[in-house]
């Protein structure tokens, strides 16, 4: 069972998974998001922003709480570079040292759901809030804008904004655009739009295209994703 709301940080989502029953998995779409995460059998772990799809295995009765932060929000937050995160599921402890982690672990198990937005929003302030271009470069990237114009309107140079999206998102302004591309043309698919005219929206040259783009991040076409 899988259920998502409003975090009320800085846009995060809240969600919760839980299985009383055998052992599952799940397949994360990658999305340029970082995951703060209770899990009942390891703690609190973070989810870097990931490339291809991660397929995510439960055990039986397993619980999961997590805090998913809008794109470019979660490095302020956590206090490390995406880049650093990217592809990787790393225990908290890893990152806030052992001591700090342990506290926090304990704190959780009563109510997780209660100290990860409180946590988050801590840490947030402390920050001095998200770095203000991230959801600037997320908008013009999820809206297929080319890479030189995102960099034009920031008043950054190519080099300077992929360093920055490094940072923000874990990789380059190109490969944030093809993930929030495909997020964007399942979204629009899931309301019953033909894939070959989500294709032509969503600017993919063809549905062929659109097939083969979706497989590689996703591991699986897209008419797989739609019949779960």
């Amino acid at each position: 069972m899988y259920r998502e709301r409003s975090a009320g940080v800085a846009g995060a989502v809240l969600w919760t998974s839980a299985d009383p029953g055998g052992a599952r998995s799940v397949r994360v779409l990658p999305d340029g998001c970082l995951d703060l995460i209770w899990s009942s059998a390891a703690g609190l772990l973070v989810a870097g922003p990931d490339r291809r799809a991660f397929v995510s295995v439960s055990a039986p009765g397993q619980r999961w709480v997590g805090l998913r932060f809008p794109p470019g929000v979660g490095p302020a937050v956590l206090g490390v570079p995406a880049d650093e995160l990217r592809d990787s599921r790393v225990p908290l402890a890893a990152l806030w040292g052992d001591r700090a982690a342990a506290d926090l672990v304990e704190r959780a198990a009563d109510d997780p759901a209660a100290l990860l937005p409180a946590l988050a929003a801590r840490r947030l302030r402390a920050a001095g809030g998200p770095d203000r271009l991230g959801a600037r470069i997320a908008a013009g990237a999820a809206a297929g804008v080319p890479v030189a114009a995102i960099a034009a309107d920031l008043d950054l140079d190519p080099r300077a904004l992929h360093r920055r999206c490094r940072h923000l998102f874990g990789y380059g302004p190109k490969t944030l655009a093809r993930i929030l591309r495909m997020r964007r043309a399942l979204a629009l698919a899931r309301t019953g739009t033909p894939l070959a005219e989500v294709a032509a929206v969503c600017g993919y040259a063809d549905q062929a295209h659109l097939s083969r783009d979706v497989r590689d991040l996703a591991g699986v076409p897209p008419t797989a994703l739609l019949a779960g």
